[in-house]
């Protein structure tokens, strides 16, 4: 079927069924977490991680914007993840009132166990499918993932715009 003359009712379906599978993978990190948590961190702190580790070196401002949020709760936030050692602060090469903010490698392994513990859990619903789903759910979440790219703006590194002083 042809994308553009696909109705709404195909679009809502879609919104409807990717909303419940979103619901069911907070559902699955859940039990992770619960099972094996190595640093509590907060969903909005984790966007900040995820976020740090797609372009490390951004400033305040940047990160704001990128995650839709107030300058002073992305300031606490980054607060709280450098008193755990998830995240390190530094001088700008481009403007000594500017900081730069970088993934440590304490943040970076957290995220790297998370994203083993998230992938294990994952494999273990994809084996239960045929291969003619999983052929499906690579070619359906590809075309999301392309979508979303569209939509949402990435975090580029910190071009010289003095945001938050030393």
């Amino acid at each position: 079927m042809d994308y553009e003359a696909s109705g709404g009712g195909d679009r809502d379906a879609a919104a409807h069924s990717a909303r419940e599978v979103i619901e069911l993978l907070e559902v699955l990190w859940g039990r992770g977490r619960d099972l094996a948590s190595t640093a509590p961190v907060s969903s909005s702190q984790l966007r900040v991680l995820f976020a740090l580790d797609g372009a490390q070196g951004i400033n305040l401002r940047t990160l704001g914007e990128y995650l839709g949020s107030a300058p002073s709760s992305v300031s606490r936030m980054c607060d709280r993840l450098h008193a755990l050692g998830f995240i390190e602060r530094s001088l700008s090469s481009a403007s000594r009132r500017e900081l730069e903010l970088r993934l440590s490698s304490r943040g970076e392994n957290y995220l790297n166990e998370l994203r083993a513990r998230r992938e294990r859990a994952l494999l273990d619903a994809i084996s239960a499918m045929r291969p003619a789903e999983r052929a499906a759910l690579v070619t359906g979440l590809s075309g999301f993932h392309r979508a979303v790219e569209g939509v949402a703006p990435r975090p580029r590194p910190a071009s010289g715009r003095a945001v938050e002083s030393a």
